[in-house]
C-alpha cells in the first residue's frame, strides 16, 4: 500500500459517509455474533458481574469520610458517595450520595460520565468535579460545595477540553485548558499554566508557565501538605521525559535537578526520584530519596531506598504518615515491605504482608497527613479480593470480601517461560484446566507490550465467566515494552526494537503450542489500544500461529498515527513518521500497511469508539476496510460512546465483552466442538 491513503474519508470521526459506513459494518456483526441463542444470557451473566451489589466498593480517605464512585444496575452512570469508616466496616453501609450522576444526565439531556473530582485539601469542603460527554478524554469542570451537595452557582466552571485544573487555595486555581489558537501542544493537551482567581473571567487568568508546542504538555501543582506549602510547574516533553520547578513566591523558577527521564517529586522534607537510567551511581528502576532543601542547595548525597535487580523491579509506593509502603515485583509477583527513616538517619526494611504465590497485593489508599492507616487489596487469578485495613505495626482487620464469580473447579494457575528469537526469558502466567489431562483446547493469549505498562495477577469475573467456566485456558504474556522488569523491559522495546515485543509474544504463543497446550487453530489472541498494535503485528507477520485475533480501540496507521488526536504524544515511545531515521522502521511494523491479498489471515475482530478522542477510530475503521478490500475474514464493532474505554456503562461494556467472547468461542471452539454461542 503506498502513501496516497483510498480511506482517509473514515477519519472523519462524525463525517455522514464515515458513520453510514459504521452503521453497515456493526449490523454486520451484529447479524454474525449478537443474534445467536447464547449471546443474549451471556451478555447477561456478564452485566450481573458488573452490576453486583456485592463488589467491594473501593474508598479514597479525605479526612473523616471515605468516598466512593458507584455503579450498578439502578445507577447506571453512577453515584458519588461518601461513608465513615464506622459504617463502611458494615456489610450494608449507609452511604452519604453526594451527585448522582443519572439525574444529572436526565436533568441536562447529555450522557455524562463521570470522570473524577479533585477536593480541596486538606479542608474537604469544595470539588472540582470532572464529567465527559459519552466516555471522550475532554472533560467539563463544575465547581462542587460537599456540604450542600450541590454545584456553586457562579463557582469555577470550564468548558469541554482536555482540561487539567487544581485547587492553590479556596479562592484560586491552576489551570491549563483550550485559550484559543496556539495554548494547546501538538499532541492536543494544554500548552500553558494559568492562574485563575474565583470571580475573574478565564480568559484574564494570569500565565504562570508555557510549555512548546512540541511537548506534550504544561502542568502545575500546589502541594497542600500542612507545613510544607509548596507551588511546582513543569513541561512534559514526551512521554517519559520531563521537566519540573518550584515556583517560589516571588515567580521564580528553581529547576528540580534530576534526570529528564526520571520520575520526582517533593514529600515533606524529601524529594523522591524514580530513576528509568542511570544516575549517581545507581541503576535504572531505583528509588532515592534526597532532602529537598539540601538538594536544591546541591547536595546529591542520596538516601537509596530501592535498587532493582535483574528479577526484581519496583512496582509503586505510598506513603503513610511516619512510613513508605513499597510495592515491588520478583518474577512478576508481588512483594510487599515497610520503609522507615531512622532518627540518625537511613531507612529500616520489614515484609508488611504475606502474598501468596502467583498473586497481587495493591496498597488502595492510605493518609500521609494524619495516621499511618493503610488498605491493602490481595487477589489472585482464581483468588477473589480480600481488602484488608490496618496501621503500621498494629493488627489487620479484613474489611471486605469480595464472592466468587465463577467456577474454578479443575483450573490450576501456572508460571511458565518461553525463549525469544533473542534468547530473551520471557514470562507468561497460565490459567485454565490441567491439558496434560484435557489435551489441548481453546486458550486466549492476552498482551500488551508497550508504555511500562505491568501485566500482573487479578481476579477477573468476566473472563472467568466468559472463557475459563466454559473449558477456555487464559494466557497473560509479560512481554518486553512493559514494565514487569523495570526501565530496561520497557527500553529494550522502544522505537525501532518495537518488534522484540511482536518477537516475546508470538514466542509465548509457539511455547504454548509446543507444551500441548492449544493449537493454532485453537489459539486466539486479543489486546487494546498499544495492545490492538501488537495485535496488527500478529496478524500480519504471525498469523500462522493464531485461529482469531481481537483488537480493540487499536493503534494501526504507523505513519499517520501522530497526526490524530493525541498521537504525536506516543512518538518518543514508536518513532517520528517525518524524520527520515524512524520512518522505514515504522512502515515496516504498521499493520496497515503490510495488508496484503496473498497473505492468509485469521478471522479479526475490530473493535473502538466514536467518542474515542486518544486512539482516533480511523485506525480500526481503514484496517477494517482494508482487510474487506483484499476479501480477508474481518468484523467491525464501533460504540458510539464510551471513549478510549470502549464502553462508559456496564450494558455497553457487558455488550462489548459478549462480542469478543463469542468471536473468539466461534472461531477457536470449531476444532474440537460445535460453536456454543
Amino acid at each position: 500500500m503506498n502513501d496516497d491513503d483510498p480511506y482517509l474519508w473514515l477519519e472523519d470521526v462524525e463525517g455522514e459517509a464515515a458513520l453510514a459506513w459504521v452503521a453497515e459494518r456493526n449490523a454486520e456483526t451484529e447479524a454474525v455474533l449478537a443474534a445467536g441463542t447464547g449471546f443474549a444470557s451471556l451478555k447477561a451473566r456478564l452485566r450481573e458481574v458488573l452490576d453486583a451489589s456485592d463488589r467491594i466498593p473501593y474508598t479514597t480517605r479525605r479526612g473523616a469520610f471515605l468516598y466512593n464512585f458507584w455503579r450498578d444496575a439502578g445507577h447506571v452512570r453512577g453515584v458519588w458517595r461518601r461513608t465513615t469508616l464506622e459504617q463502611y466496616r458494615k456489610d450494608g453501609p449507609e452511604w452519604e450520595v453526594l451527585l448522582d450522576v443519572d439525574t444529572l444526565a436526565a436533568a441536562e439531556g447529555e450522557k455524562w460520565v463521570w470522570a473524577g473530582a479533585r477536593v480541596r485539601h486538606p479542608e474537604y469542603d469544595r470539588a472540582l468535579v470532572r464529567l465527559s460527554r459519552d466516555g471522550g478524554d475532554a472533560v467539563v469542570v463544575r465547581e462542587f460545595d460537599l456540604s450542600t451537595r450541590a454545584f456553586v452557582d457562579g463557582g469555577f466552571q470550564v468548558e469541554e477540553a482536555k482540561t487539567r485544573i487544581g485547587w492553590i487555595d479556596a479562592d484560586t486555581v491552576f489551570i491549563g485548558t483550550d485559550f484559543g489558537p496556539g495554548s494547546l501542544t501538538d499532541a492536543g493537551y494544554p500548552r500553558t499554566v494559568r492562574r485563575w482567581r474565583r470571580g475573574t473571567p478565564l480568559e484574564e487568568a494570569a500565565l504562570v508557565f508555557e510549555a512548546e508546542a512540541g511537548d506534550v504538555s504544561a502542568w502545575a501543582w500546589r502541594d497542600t501538605t500542612p507545613g510544607f506549602e509548596r507551588d511546582f510547574v513543569g513541561r512534559t516533553l514526551d512521554f517519559f521525559r520531563s521537566e519540573m520547578y518550584l515556583l517560589t513566591t516571588d515567580a521564580t523558577l528553581v529547576k528540580i535537578d534530576v534526570p529528564d527521564d526520571a520520575s520526582a517529586y517533593a514529600h515533606r522534607r524529601h524529594l523522591i526520584v524514580t530513576l528509568k537510567s542511570d544516575w549517581l551511581g545507581q541503576r535504572a528502576g531505583s528509588l532515592l530519596a534526597f532532602g529537598f532543601d539540601a538538594f536544591l542547595a546541591g547536595d546529591r548525597t542520596a538516601e537509596v531506598l530501592f535498587t532493582p535487580d535483574e528479577r526484581t523491579a519496583l512496582s509503586g509506593h505510598s506513603w503513610t504518615r511516619h512510613h513508605l509502603i513499597l510495592e515491588t515485583m520478583r518474577d512478576v509477583s508481588t512483594r510487599i515491605e515497610v520503609l522507615t527513616p531512622a532518627p540518625g538517619g537511613g531507612w529500616a526494611g520489614k515484609p508488611l504482608a504475606d502474598v501468596p504465590a502467583l498473586s497481587a497485593v495493591t496498597v488502595v489508599d492510605t493518609d500521609p497527613d494524619i495516621s499511618d492507616e493503610y488498605f491493602l487489596d490481595v487477589s489472585g487469578f482464581l483468588q477473589p479480593s480480600t481488602l484488608y485495613r490496618g496501621q503500621i505495626g498494629a493488627d489487620t482487620e479484613i474489611l471486605k470480601q469480595a464472592p466468587a464469580r465463577f467456577d474454578t473447579a479443575g483450573l490450576a494457575v501456572d508460571q511458565l517461560f518461553a525463549t525469544s528469537r533473542d534468547g530473551t526469558r520471557v514470562p507468561y502466567f497460565v490459567i485454565g484446566p490441567d491439558r496434560a489431562l484435557t489435551g489441548p483446547g481453546p486458550a486466549l493469549l492476552y498482551g500488551y507490550g508497550g508504555f511500562e505498562v505491568s501485566l500482573t495477577p487479578f481476579y477477573g469475573a468476566v473472563t472467568g465467566r466468559a472463557w475459563l467456566e466454559r473449558g477456555g485456558t487464559y494466557v497473560i504474556a509479560n512481554i518486553r515494552g512493559g514494565g514487569e522488569y523495570g526501565p530496561d523491559w520497557h527500553q529494550a522495546a522502544l522505537g525501532a526494537y518495537r518488534t522484540r515485543a511482536f518477537e516475546d509474544f508470538a514466542a509465548v504463543a509457539a511455547d504454548l503450542i509446543a507444551r500441548g497446550i492449544t493449537t493454532p487453530a485453537m489459539l486466539g489472541a486479543a489486546g487494546g489500544s498499544n495492545g490492538g498494535l501488537l495485535m496488527g503485528a500478529m496478524l500480519t507477520h504471525y498469523p500462522e500461529l493464531f485461529g482469531a485475533i481481537v483488537a480493540q480501540v487499536p493503534l494501526l496507521d504507523m505513519i499517520r498515527f501522530h497526526k490524530l488526536l493525541a498521537g504525536a504524544s506516543w512518538i518518543a515511545e514508536y518513532g517520528d513518521p517525518d524524520n527520515d531515521a524512524d520512518r522505514p522502521h515504522l512502515r515496516g511494523l504498521s499493520p496497515y500497511h503490510r495488508l496484503t491479498a496473498d497473505q492468509v489471515c485469521p478471522p479479526v475482530l475490530l473493535m473502538t469508539s466514536t467518542r474515542d478522542d486518544r486512539v482516533h477510530p480511523g485506525h480500526a475503521r481503514k484496517m477494517a476496510a482494508r482487510l474487506r478490500e483484499l476479501g480477508h475474514p474481518v468484523l467491525f464493532h464501533e460504540n458510539i460512546g464510551g471513549g478510549h474505554a470502549g464502553a462508559s456503562d456496564n450494558e455497553q461494556a457487558a455488550y462489548n465483552k459478549a462480542l469478543v467472547h463469542t468471536f473468539l468461542w466461534q472461531h477457536l471452539t470449531q476444532p474440537v466442538r460445535p460453536a456454543s454461542g
